[in-house]
């Protein structure tokens, strides 16, 4: 379901950061959402799934767990069935395995009391529970490997902190779906072009992982007690990393970043082909970096507001725009590499923050295979 008229210019919805007396940003979300058109889709009885970044441990900029306490209410006022969720990382950590990940989310706030309903790990315990979803005009996937749990809900709404990011400029809404939503294998298929290693100092030689390898492609050392790939038989699937305890296992050949964002779009595509869904954006604490890290800088520009739209593209272009128009602020990684005597001005903050990243790539594939506009009407909501 998206919002645009026969120009195909989609409808985004904003909102900044003022309150009236008696109002904070949860009220404010709630009717900047409703402004938006989510009372448009059929909830009524439906699974309803929350997609959104629980933040790793250590880190601080993630959204905050009343973000999503604002769409909760709003979809059980719409007679849904809500779950938050998210998938498995593909990288050692502690959203590595299910166990691991809720543990992560209730420590950084987000449990049944304070979000108003269940959180689900996407794609299971290990990260191996998914599902091939096919691709409509995909051009580098032709089926992607999507969280089984995500795909079973009847309605898809994403919650996205908008931020910068280390390898694909920005972190916005296809980033948050379509690499979010990927199953570990999913996500494997989007970031690597390789198979894994095993790193030996860390290996403990359990050999939990020849339990998930389907495809020989797992030696054991008896004499010294260490796993090995045996590459001839890795297919790459990346499910013997959730079965590692000891963060021995991860991928070393990371694919191009042009490869990486047109990926990430198809694997969007994927995700919301064929059923109802609704996509909002918070620009605050617009950290230099991804909310995967154990940590974060500090903000490269002023907090910007709140978006909406049912158009995951024209939501993500429409967030750029508004923070390629900011000032960037002193005292931060930005700040820091306009200083530096070889300075080159992109005109562009994510660029000048990172400069070796690429966004455009993904917004125009986006476009490319139909996920949705560059082209949006602005709509303001006080």
């Amino acid at each position: 379901m998206s919002e645009t008229n026969v120009q195909n210019v989609s409808k985004v919805y904003f909102t900044d950061f003022r309150c009236k007396p008696d109002e904070g940003h949860v009220d404010k979300l709630k009717r900047l959402i409703k402004h938006a058109g989510i009372d448009k889709i059929d909830m009524d009885g439906k699974f309803v799934a929350i997609k959104m970044h629980f933040g790793e441990l250590g880190n601080l900029s993630f959204l905050r767990p009343n973000y999503a306490r604002a769409i909760v209410d709003v979809v059980k006022q719409l007679g849904g069935k809500p779950f938050l969720t998210d998938c498995n990382t593909l990288y050692p950590g502690s959203r590595k395995n299910a166990i691991e990940h809720l543990y992560c989310a209730w420590e950084n706030g987000f449990t049944p009391l304070t979000v108003g309903c269940p959180v689900i790990i996407g794609d299971g315990l290990k990260g191996t529970d998914d599902i091939a979803v096919p691709v409509v005009g995909g051009e580098y996937v032709k089926e992607a490997k999507i969280g089984r749990a995500i795909m079973d809900a009847d309605v898809f709404i994403s919650l996205t902190h908008f931020k910068g990011h280390e390898m694909t400029g920005f972190g916005g809404t296809i980033k948050n779906i379509g690499m979010g939503c990927g199953s570990r294998a999913g996500k494997k298929d989007q970031h690597c072009n390789g198979k894994p290693v095993i790193d030996q100092e860390a290996c403990r030689g359990c050999r939990r992982c020849m339990a998930e390898c389907a495809n020989n492609g797992l030696m054991f050392d008896a004499e010294r007690k260490k796993m090995s790939i045996n590459h001839d038989n890795c297919v790459g699937c990346g499910r013997c990393i959730g079965a590692c305890n000891f963060d021995a296992i991860s991928f070393a050949n990371n694919a191009s970043v042009k490869d990486l964002n047109c990926r990430m779009a198809e694997y969007t595509k994927a995700v919301i082909d064929g059923r109802p869904n609704f996509h909002v954006s918070v620009i605050r604490d617009v950290s230099p970096n991804c909310d995967c890290h154990a940590g974060n800088d500090t903000p490269i520009i002023p907090d910007v507001g709140m978006f909406a739209s049912f158009d995951p593209l024209a939501l993500d272009q429409a967030c750029a725009d508004a923070c390629l128009k900011q000032t960037p602020l002193p005292n931060s990684q930005i700040a820091d590499e306009m200083a530096k005597p070889d300075f080159h001005d992109h005109h562009d903050n994510f660029l000048n923050s990172n400069p070796n990243t690429e966004y455009k790539t993904c917004l125009a594939h986006a476009e490319k295979i139909g996920l949705g506009s560059r082209k949006y009407e602005m709509v303001r909501v006080k």
